[in-house]
């Protein structure tokens, strides 16, 4: 007996008349199987592409004997079965017989699920399957997304006939590599039917399209994406700029407020909007400028620098799909620096005639202790910061102080070695450095923010961060 005999099977099954294929091609068809079956006996039942993987099949035979002999046969020649040269490894079916030939992919309808095989979620635009499939007929929705099985599509056409047509002529095809990125290689199409009829799309986006509803509701964010992805010299594909920056952070010793970051990255143009929020149990925010190249020079310039010393406070950028953020005009988590400042400043009196000011709080804080020199109020959002004075040792904070009392302890004010505050316009130019914890950096705006002092004391207006 041969050795590739003994591999093809197992021989502690019970024999049926049933019988299961593996390692076939992974679109063989029931007449492939037939050819491979019928020297052997009647077949009166196929089922093809079943598995993860699409490569296995059943093939059932009129008589149990039938399916002996080719067992049998097989096992003890020299020469495997084969399919397209593929050495096809057979055994018995725990099943007696193939109940449902035909799989509900295999149900003919007029919505198909098309898997594209090689390539990720933004490498084929919707307009590219749009243009593929409208070449057999009115193609009325499309929706993509991303499972386990990779980047999948559901074309939904008018009628089954149609989608039939496309199915037959597409499957097991390339898209033509002129519609592709150059970065993409291949592109193969594997379809079968969807058991939808009629999709339910509710905006148009480049993830979703509706073509026989004109009236349908945009989403421009998610329009972004309508954009093949942009590659670089070095072959990989480049993140795709905005003009809000996401930013995560770490090591989050220090509190980290609206105004810090509105410090922060005001350095490099004007904030038009910020949020902070909790995600993962991790800091992180966003922020929005006018314009890409404010918010490009921004990321450049603090990506993997720290707001304070020693490491405290990292920031990690990248850019947002978001292109207009809806927050809160004056908020402690968000702020909406294009509201007029009357404005601001009722929402902000009224807030402080129900509530206490929106200021970080640490809950296990005492009460808020005024340290000489230190300001106890912040300035209003909008208008322009007070100018930093050295005389007065350190104070001016220009963003509201926060508890700096703790219960059982006493601190006395840090030592007067940094800055506070922005230096408002009309100020000098000067180079000025944030702290980096391992690298300073110059940015050309006269930007200087806080950094932490020896011994631990947080900067004036913080307090320390207890994650």
């Amino acid at each position: 007996m041969s050795t590739s005999g003994q591999q093809q099977f197992r021989y502690t099954q019970t024999p049926s008349k049933v019988l299961h294929l593996r390692n076939l091609p992974w679109d063989c068809s029931d007449e492939e199987l037939v050819e491979l079956c019928k020297p052997f006996g009647k077949i009166v039942n196929t089922k093809c592409n079943v598995g993860a993987n699409r490569n296995q099949a059943f093939v059932e035979f009129a008589d149990l004997n039938q399916a002996i002999n080719m067992v049998s046969y097989y096992a003890s020649s020299s020469e495997p079965a084969q399919v397209r040269g593929k050495t096809v490894y057979i055994q018995y079916s725990n099943r007696n017989e193939i109940v449902n030939n035909k799989s509900p992919g295999d149900v003919p309808g007029n919505v198909l699920l098309v898997t594209i095989e090689g390539v990720e979620a933004g490498d084929v635009s919707i307009d590219v399957i749009h243009l593929v499939f409208s070449a057999f007929g009115f193609v009325q929705k499309i929706a993509t997304f991303e499972k386990a099985a990779g980047f999948q599509a559901l074309i939904q056409f008018s009628d089954v006939g149609t989608a039939s047509a496309a199915r037959e002529a597409l499957d097991g095809r390339s898209i033509p590599k002129y519609l592709l990125p150059e970065h993409v290689n291949h592109c193969h199409l594997r379809i079968s039917y969807s058991a939808h009829t009629d999709l339910n799309i509710k905006f148009q986006s480049h993830r979703s399209r509706d073509y026989t509803n004109p009236y349908l509701p945009v989403n421009p964010t998610a329009m972004e994406g309508v954009l093949q992805p942009v590659v670089g010299p070095d072959g990989k594909k480049k993140e795709p700029e905005s003009n809000v920056l996401f930013a995560s952070l770490e090591n989050m010793q220090y509190a980290v407020t609206v105004d810090v970051l509105n410090t922060v990255f005001s350095a490099f143009g004007t904030v038009q909007k910020i949020a902070i929020f909790e995600k993962n149990g991790q800091t992180q925010a966003l922020i929005q400028y006018p314009d890409v190249t404010i918010a490009a020079a921004a990321k450049d310039a603090l990506e993997g620098h720290c707001i304070y010393d020693g490491g405290y406070c990292k920031l990690h950028l990248s850019y947002s799909r978001h292109t207009d953020l809806n927050v809160q005009a004056y908020s402690d988590k968000s702020r909406d620096y294009t509201v007029p400042e009357s404005s601001l400043l009722a929402m902000q009196q009224a807030s402080a005639v129900h509530a206490t000011p929106p200021v970080w709080h640490n809950p296990q804080s005492g009460p808020v202790q005024s340290s000489a020199g230190y300001a106890t109020t912040g300035t209003v959002p909008g208008q322009a910061p007070p100018a930093w004075n050295p005389n007065l040792q350190g104070g001016g904070s220009t963003f509201p102080s926060a508890p700096t009392g703790y219960p059982g302890h006493s601190y006395a004010p840090p030592a007067p070695a940094y800055a506070t505050a922005v230096h408002p316009p009309g100020l000098s130019q000067q180079t000025n450095h944030i702290a980096t914890g391992s690298r300073p950096f110059s940015v050309s705006q006269p930007f200087q923010p806080s950094t932490m002092p020896p011994g631990g004391v947080p900067p004036p207006g913080h307090a320390p961060y207890h994650g």
